[in-house]
């Protein structure tokens, strides 16, 4: 008898799993249209664009400027954008963009002590003065390095970062190809004038972008107006007079060497909007303020951040076939809150949700298993994946004979 029910159970088993695997596979794999809108269909080679403004003439008094949108990147404003010239201190948004990085991988702390060398003690330009031997907390050092622009304290935290500032050099140029800054080319960490030590307003756009949208974090410190060290004896006082003359200025990063002229790389939120105003090579620090004004008022009077058309019907899980899960959620995460549009004569929002009716395992956590289109009238503006939230493994026969166990032992009761 135990020879036979175990026969039984056996054969159970089998014919579990084979009807397990044939109705996953069997399901049917149309597309289904879940729209905010009737239904379009949309072919899958077409390419977004953005919706822009023809370029205004603007008076700016400088070599070279580059105005975007920071959520999406678009370019907005240009003048001289692909001209190579010094940037002067905004090269510091590299150095603090790996310093970050170092902090959210975990090989530095905001509380790690920064050494400081014979190397940071001679530097030149704008700093706090150092003294070999002296130490700061990383916290005090980039506090230093975004409100007085110090360079002293921007090699001293070069050096920990990258072993040496010849060797943290490599890796800031090393990051900047891989923000596809094609004509930038790094020689220190502070940006005093060194021969070939170039970059370009596109490039400085990009760079600002890429800390903004990564290293929010740094708003903290671009945003302080005054601040002390060394137990108040030493003064920090921004080198950034937006602060107190822009409305919805956040930072970021001044600039000022002979051979680089006034620089300022600006961000700026409104209402949603994000903006970054690049403004190199200006006379005059008051031009070099004047000229983000400018770019900066632009960019807010000619565009807007609008909103998402709602999605309210949107499925939150899909369906798996051959998994022992039933469903896996759904994560919209790619989806942008905003997306840039003009002022004035753009179309309505619609929005356009491509989900197959099932999925079949095996499915992986961050697999792209449908598209969000959003369309501006016939603009396709962005296309965005939606992913799966958590793993469904395939049915083999060890999770079939499992389930039916659970099941013939009562254990899922």
């Amino acid at each position: 008898m135990e020879r036979r029910n175990l026969a039984l159970l056996c054969a159970g088993v089998v014919c579990f799993w084979l009807f397990a695997l044939a109705f996953g596979s069997a399901q049917g794999r149309g597309l289904r249209m879940v729209t905010a809108q009737p239904e379009t269909v949309v072919p899958a080679a077409e390419e977004t664009a953005a919706l822009t403004a023809a370029q205004p003439e603007l008076a700016l008094s400088c070599r070279a400027a580059c105005l975007i949108d920071q959520d999406s990147g678009t370019v907005l404003y240009e003048k001289n954008a692909d001209q190579q010239m010094p940037i002067a201190s905004i090269t510091k948004v590299m150095t603090l963009l790996l310093t970050f990085e170092a902090v959210h991988d975990g090989r530095l702390t905001m509380d790690t002590p920064v050494p400081v060398s014979e190397h940071a003690y001679h530097m030149g330009g704008s700093q706090i003065w150092l003294e070999p031997g002296e130490q700061f907390t990383l916290d005090e050092m980039i506090k230093a390095i975004c409100v007085s622009s110090a360079n002293d304290a921007a090699v001293a935290v070069a050096e920990l970062v990258g072993g040496s500032e010849p060797g943290f050099v490599q890796q800031m140029n090393t990051r900047a190809a891989e923000l596809g800054m094609e004509h930038t080319a790094f020689h220190n960490a502070c940006g005093l004038d060194t021969e070939g030590h170039l970059s370009t307003a596109r490039d400085v756009a990009v760079m600002s972008r890429e800390i903004l949208t990564t290293c929010p974090e740094v708003l903290h410190y671009t945003g302080i107006w005054t601040d002390t060290l060394r137990g108040g004896t030493t003064q920090l006082v921004n080198t950034n007079k937006l602060l107190h003359r822009y409305n919805g200025i956040t930072g970021l990063k001044t600039g000022t060497t002979s051979g680089a002229g006034v620089c300022i790389s600006a961000s700026a939120t409104r209402d949603g909007l994000n903006l970054i105003a690049v403004v190199l090579g200006a006379p005059s620090s008051a031009d070099r303020f004047a000229a983000a004004t400018t770019l900066l008022d632009y960019g807010f009077s000619a565009y807007r951040a609008a909103p998402l058309p709602a999605m309210e019907d949107r499925p939150l899980f899909m369906k798996v076939k051959g998994s022992a899960e039933e469903s896996v959620p759904l994560d919209y995460a790619a989806l942008p809150q905003t997306v840039l549009l003009p002022q004035a004569g753009a179309a309505e929002l619609t929005a356009e949700l491509t989900l197959p009716e099932t999925l079949e395992a095996p499915v992986q956590q961050g697999q792209a298993v449908g598209t969000v289109r959003i369309r501006a009238g016939e603009t396709l503006l962005g296309e965005y994946d939606i992913c799966a939230a958590a793993d469904a493994e395939k049915m083999d026969f060890g999770a079939a004979f499992g389930l039916l166990w659970d099941a013939l032992t009562g254990q899922n009761a």
